[in-house]
């Protein structure tokens, strides 16, 4: 599941909108573990460009 969700927000990475959105989704189907991954994917690969959204979506799911 945690590959499903990389490539669904590779593929939404162009509008922050629909990017927050399914990550929102994609936390709420991921295990603690995958979770952790998935931050640590985030942050390495949207850093620059959905950082805000970053911060909001991870900040109560560490």
């Amino acid at each position: 599941m945690l590959e499903y969700v990389k490539t669904i927000l590779t593929k939404v990475s162009f509008d922050t909108v629909l990017f927050e959105k399914e990550l929102r989704k994609g936390l709420r189907l991921l295990i603690r573990d995958e979770i952790r991954e998935l931050r640590r994917w985030c942050y390495d690969q949207f850093n620059g460009e959905h950082h805000n959204v970053l911060q909001r979506c991870f900040a109560s799911n560490v």
